[in-house]
């Protein structure tokens, strides 16, 4: 592992929305940044080369988070190129859109695939940098959870299931790798991103009882998760609701 004095950000799904938002975030602090990605090859190298225009290192490394193989070659490819590792955002995700009563529309093959990507993955990433972030002197991971794992709303029971697991491994790893590593989450609501593109009346429904009256940007969430990673040397095992006040 070659040395470096740059502080390293890891950022998975670091291509598009939130992901993409965060790793420009902290390329602008000075990061050298790594972004994951399973499919959006295009989008992650356009991210990286901005990154690179605030002056610092900039890669891509596809993986899909559910796979632990792949996770812990992308992870080590992070320190053999960047050196280091001290921040790191599981952002990646996934879910499928069936209505709540539909009970019979959530099938087992969309429920694996959303706890593989939404949980196992974020899991599977942590344990895979534990090892870099100690050597670098300890760091903080920032998990993107969502107001449905609190609330029990959103995309599918699947994904508020999901992302209510999230938090709560929040918790658990906060204590595991505590002193030297934080670990806490941020609970977006919706976010103006393709991601929901398509489901308007979902948006329109949340906005109606969120006091802000209005969706977040990519921008807006990136902000909180680049504070709980850099700035809030005293917080971990947190959730950080980022929703206009919808939930409150």
């Amino acid at each position: 592992m070659s040395g470096t004095s740059s502080r390293v950000a890891l950022v998975t799904g670091g291509g598009t929305g939130v992901g993409r938002a965060t790793a420009l975030a902290l390329a602008q602090r000075g990061y050298d940044v790594a972004m994951n990605y399973s499919r959006s090859a295009q989008e992650a190298e356009e991210t990286a080369a901005a990154a690179r225009q605030h002056g610092v290192r900039a890669i891509t490394l596809a993986a899909d988070v559910a796979d632990d193989a792949q996770v812990r070659q992308m992870v080590a490819r992070c320190g053999e190129v960047l050196g280091r590792l001290d921040v790191l955002v599981n952002n990646a995700g996934t879910t499928y859109f069936v209505d709540h009563h539909d009970l019979e529309g959530l099938t087992e093959a969309m429920w694996d695939r959303i706890l593989a990507v939404n949980l196992k993955g974020p899991y599977f990433v942590t344990r895979a940098a534990v090892e870099l972030l100690r050597a670098s002197g300890g760091g903080a991971i920032v998990n993107v959870a969502s107001v449905a794992g609190i609330a029990g709303s959103g995309s599918s029971i699947a994904y508020a299931a999901s992302k209510g697991g999230l938090i709560t491994m929040t918790k658990s790893l906060a204590r595991v790798l505590a002193p030297q590593i934080r670990v806490n989450a941020v609970c977006p609501g919706p976010i103006l991103s393709r991601w929901l593109v398509g489901h308007e009346a979902m948006i329109e429904a949340a906005l109606k009882v969120t006091p802000l009256g209005r969706a977040s940007t990519p921008e807006e969430v990136a902000a909180v998760i680049v504070f709980l990673a850099c700035d809030a040397a005293m917080v971990t095992g947190q959730a950080v609701v980022v929703d206009g006040g919808r939930t409150m």
